[in-house]
This record gives C-alpha cells, structure tokens and sequence, in this order.
C-alpha cells in the first residue's frame, strides 16, 4: 500500500507537468503564429487596400539589400534626390539617368549585377520623384542637361571623367551632356535613347509629333491613368508580355496620377523639335568612347537609332539585345549590365576580374 503511494504521487507530478508542457508548446506555436500573421495580415491589407504603399516599401527594402543609400544635394535653392553606392577610386564612378516618368530605382536591376567595388550614382531627374519640380523649371533636353551638370558639380563627380549611362529621355540627357561636357565624361553607354531623327517614326510618336494638344498627349501610351491603361503600356514597353495583377497595377498607377500633369508638361516640352532631335544635332560632338544598347523589338523608339549613332560617333559600338522591348533594364538587366561591365573593362583596359 505504502510503495503503492510512493509511486502514485510521481505519477500525477509527472502528469501535471507534462500537460502544463503541452500548454507551453501551444502557447509557443499560437505566439509563433501570431507574429508571422501580423506581417502576412498587413502585407495581404497592403496588397488588396494600399497596393501604392507596398509598391513603395518594396522599393526602400531593394535599395537597403542591394547596398544604396539615399541622399540629396543642393544647388542653390534646387535639389537633387539620388542614391548611391561605394565611393570614388581609381575606377570610374558612373552616373545613371532613368527615362521619363521614371526614378532612381529603376536602375536597381542593373545595380544588382554590377560589382560592388564601382561607385554607382543614380539621380532622380529634374522634377521626377525627390527632385525639386519648379514651374520655373526649363524642361528641355537642353534644360535637363544643365541641371544635371549642375548635380555633378555639387558631388565633384568630375574631378577625373566617369562614366555615364542614360535610358530613353535620360539617353537624350547623357549624349548631349557627352557633347557639352567632353572633358567631364570618360566614356558613355546610351540605352535606347530618346532624340533622334528617323526617315520612319514609330506610330505613337509620329502621332504626338508636333502636337500642342493635351486631348492627343491623353491618348498616349506614356501617361496612363487606369490599370487598364497601365497594363497596355507595359505592354507597349516590353517585348514580353507581362502578367501582372490588378491590385499592382493600380497601385502602380496611383502612384503615377499626382505627377501626371507635370508629366503631360514634360512630354509637350520633349516632342518640341528642339528637345525632339537635340541628340541628333549633337551626336557627332560625343567624343568619347560610346557603347549603344538597343533591344530589337523596341516598339517606342525605333532600334535603327543604333546605327545612326554608330555611323556619327568615331569610337562606337552597338549591342542589339534580341527578344527585347523598350524596357531593356527590366527585360534583360543581367546582359545589360554584363554589356556594361565588358565595355568599362575594355575602355579602361581592365580586366573584367578586377571590376567584381
């Protein structure tokens, strides 16, 4: 009896501890799960109610993983938003400039196929994003151009030449700056720029050429105010073809619609003929070794630009990316930026080992 109670108490002491264990286990998971559903709960709200928002903080979180920090610089009462990466050496430091209606950001593609040992600086261009938006502001090709020397004063990205890259309207900017400035630049690669003068148009542009009227600058594909149109401009960009969801979409556009009047602005200020050929008027000053980026199915500006450009330009050679759209650093950043890299290894006589 007495051994019969000696080994009965043990037994409910070792059952009581055991489901309080079991308590502890639950509680641990119902805390587990309760703190990866927060994030799941608010990425699912930020998808479905604020997509504009979860556009945003992807963007903040592809800075931070690829290393870019975010800064501004002033020019008198005018500032410039840009971001950047490592810091000036014997290597080049190299300049990017996006395309209209576009930001910093959308270099970050390229950026992740770079090495980390170059000194990277992408700019928001005047009036887009963090960079001031003046009424007073001049627009054109030309105007642009000025407003970014004055950027490159502000960094000293010139006290020896680097390398700059412009896409679309910021190719416009990069060839002529390259014309401008010949003893700034060391060398320059124009991806599918904007400016020149073509025997054949493409439709869209042909249609907005020389117009004055906001009813034909709302048709275009270039300011889109619905994901509907959203979606058709993608399209329009890109030589594949995209499927992405409603909810991005719109999100997309809501973060467009408060900047669409200055881009209607801009656009009329870009097809006046003094912005609309100004790289073509300039080609033959780029003195510096060219590298040209085209993808062949461009559907916005036309890829024989390439060879109008390699034909005006003594040190120029041309890469033609195949199934590619407008969009060449989304569609094919990886190549790009190999493009990029083999370029700067041979201008700078550097082995490309050394750039990684």
């Amino acid at each position: 009896m007495a051994f019969g109670k000696f080994y009965y108490i043990p037994c409910r002491c070792q059952l009581a501890l055991k489901s309080r264990m079991d308590l502890d286990v639950v509680n641990m998971f119902v805390i587990a799960g309760g703190t990866l559903a927060i994030p799941i709960l608010a990425f699912v709200a930020l998808f479905f109610l604020w997509p504009s928002v979860l556009i945003k903080i992807y963007y903040w979180y592809w800075r931070r993983a690829l290393g870019m920090q975010v800064r501004s610089a002033r020019h008198e009462d005018y500032q410039f938003c840009y971001s950047f990466r490592g810091r000036p050496g014997h290597k080049p430091s190299i300049l990017m400039l996006h395309g209209f209606s576009a930001h910093k950001d959308v270099w970050l593609s390229i950026v992740k196929f770079l090495p980390k040992n170059l000194h990277l600086v992408c700019v928001d261009m005047p009036g887009h994003e963090g960079t001031t938006r003046s009424p007073l502001d001049d627009l054109s090709i030309e105007g642009q151009v000025k407003r970014i020397h004055q950027f490159v004063e502000c960094l000293k990205l010139n006290k020896k030449p680097f390398h700059l890259i412009g896409s679309s309207m910021g190719g416009a900017v990069a060839g002529v700056y390259a014309a401008y400035y010949p003893s700034d630049i060391g060398s320059l690669t124009l991806v599918c720029p904007f400016g020149l003068q073509y025997t054949m148009e493409t439709p869209d542009l042909l249609q907005l050429e020389g117009t004055q009227n906001l009813d034909t600058i709302e048709k275009s594909h270039l300011i889109p105010s619905t994901a509907e149109e959203m979606s058709e401009m993608l399209q329009f960009f890109s030589y594949v073809r995209l499927k992405v969801p409603q909810q991005i979409l719109q999100g997309l556009v809501d973060v467009r619609i408060p900047h669409n009047n200055f881009y209607r602005k801009l656009l009329l200020e870009l097809i006046k003929e003094e912005s609309r050929y100004c790289l073509h008027q300039n080609m033959d000053k780029i003195k510096v070794p060219t590298q040209v980026i085209w993808g062949k199915q461009d559907q916005v500006l036309s890829a024989s630009g390439a060879d109008i450009l390699a034909k005006s330009i003594t040190n120029c050679q041309v890469e033609l990316l195949e199934n590619c759209g407008h969009s060449v650093v989304v569609e094919k950043p990886r190549k790009t930026a190999k493009f990029i890299v083999d370029f700067l290894a041979s201008v700078y006589n550097t082995d490309n080992k050394k750039l990684d």
